[in-house]
């Protein structure tokens, strides 16, 4: 064995403890061929109870994709290894083509995981460094130049990054010694990607003037993830202390923090809802535009696929949905009827909202988003919509979630939260329980 295994079964040992069961990524490339390999040694040497897989991800980009695969069957049959690979579609259209491949590979990962099985990826030293100095390129802070860590937490179980300290040269060594062979994919040339721009023409500079430059970049990365780690366990009291149990943030301890402090922590309440750690420049605008717009408004501010909104003093970060303003549902209450955009159904049943049955010239319908006065059951006086939410307490963008239940021209109820007095039965009129079966209302 040589003093590189050695290493790297070293290395192998102290990160997976008393994991059997490994799922390998496996592009056929030089560092995931290193590593399968030393996973197949490592298993035939030290522990046959090891339950080892490979999955390759075919991403359409590379007219040659289709013998990747080939080649990394053979490769995983001539080891004993089992293999898998899917097929994803990239849409480079929001992130480029760089961030979506990646993207798609670890939600591939992430559905092919099995229970109580870790996922070990082969990026190595280099790919540190390039992941630092793409971070700094994006202003990034301590969280994003901490790049990559080792082990990390992934879809319920880690991921572990095993050949993070040891160079591409290093593992050209091994696979040199180990008579590996590999694939080499033509778009690593591409310099149009910025990874490959910085492997081509930036990282052979800087290893020319300061040859250890790599294992200084991750000394930093591993410094600012020492930093970052130091913050949460400093701020996390803080966090649970501000965060509501629907996930909520309260604005008003916010306005006695500095400036720094109350930006750590919004990223950490981002980074609670799992969401992308938004900018500087998003979170002055969150803080100026939303949590502290005038005291009457409904400010929001998009993030992604989100908006953050202000709602009783609170921050809350709400799906986008689909507007149902227009939407008209006619609805025979003989059988039960299917909300849109996922918000469960209606029927009739033994429990739930009482109102008195349509007649028969009545037309009954389901609709969405009610404005102007109403007299409702328990009221003396007729209200404003707007201030009735309010006293129910619905928040504005769940409003136009409420099923509204219509005879002819006439509000009868508002599903789950009033009835209005011309819901009431006269003497001898039929009652009907209309039961709300909320499967998606965040």
């Amino acid at each position: 064995m040589t003093k590189i295994d050695e290493r790297l079964f070293f290395t192998l040992a102290k990160q997976f403890g008393e994991h059997k069961k490994i799922l390998v990524g496996f592009s056929g490339g030089l560092d995931s061929s290193v590593l399968l390999h030393l996973l197949v040694d490592w298993r035939n040497q030290h522990n046959q109870e090891v339950q080892l897989r490979a999955m390759h991800i075919h991403h359409g980009l590379n007219p040659k994709a289709d013998q990747w695969v080939e080649y990394c069957q053979q490769i995983c049959d001539d080891w004993q290894v089992e293999f898998c690979f899917e097929r994803v579609t990239i849409d480079a259209r929001e992130k480029g083509i760089e961030a979506a491949a990646r993207d798609a590979r670890y939600q591939m990962f992430e559905c092919e995981l099995q229970k109580d099985e870790i996922l070990v990826t082969a990026q190595h030293l280099d790919d540190q460094a390039e992941t630092f100095l793409l971070a700094l390129k994006r202003g990034s802070g301590p969280a994003g130049l901490a790049s990559m860590p080792p082990v990390a937490e992934f879809a319920d179980t880690l991921l572990f990054r095993p050949l993070l300290g040891y160079s591409r040269s290093e593992l050209e060594i091994y696979a040199s010694e180990h008579r590996l062979s590999w694939i080499e994919d033509d778009s690593n040339q591409d310099d149009r990607y910025d990874r490959n721009f910085l492997r081509l023409h930036v990282m052979p500079l800087l290893n020319q003037r300061w040859p250890h430059f790599p294992q200084s970049v991750a000394r930093s990365a591993s410094l600012c993830g020492e930093q970052e780690q130091l913050l949460d366990e400093l701020l996390n009291e803080s966090l649970k202390e501000l965060v509501t149990q629907d996930g909520a943030l309260g604005i008003s301890p916010l306005e006695v923090c500095s400036e720094a402090k109350r930006n750590a922590l919004l990223r950490r309440w981002f980074s609670y809802h799992d969401m992308k750690m938004p900018s500087r420049e998003q979170l002055h605008r969150l803080w100026y535009e939303v949590a502290l717009a005038r005291t009457d408004a409904e400010p929001q501010l998009q993030f992604g696929q989100y908006n953050v909104r202000r709602y009783k003093q609170k921050l809350w970060l709400v799906p986008q949905l689909q507007s149902l303003r227009d939407t008209i549902l006619e609805w025979d209450i003989c059988n039960p009827l299917v909300l849109p955009d996922r918000l469960g159904e209606l029927n009739i049943s033994d429990r739930g909202i009482q109102v008195r049955a349509p007649a028969n010239n009545e037309r009954v319908t389901i609709r969405f988003g009610v404005q102007g006065m109403m007299s409702i059951v328990g009221r003396q006086h007729s209200r404003h919509s707007k201030k009735l939410w309010q006293e129910f307490g619905v928040a504005p963008w769940l409003r136009e979630r409420i099923p509204l239940l219509y005879y002819n021209e006439q509000l009868i109820a508002a599903l789950g939260i009033f009835i209005t007095k011309e819901s009431e039965a006269a003497e001898g009129q039929r009652i009907l329980t209309i039961n709300w079966n909320k499967t998606l209302l965040k």
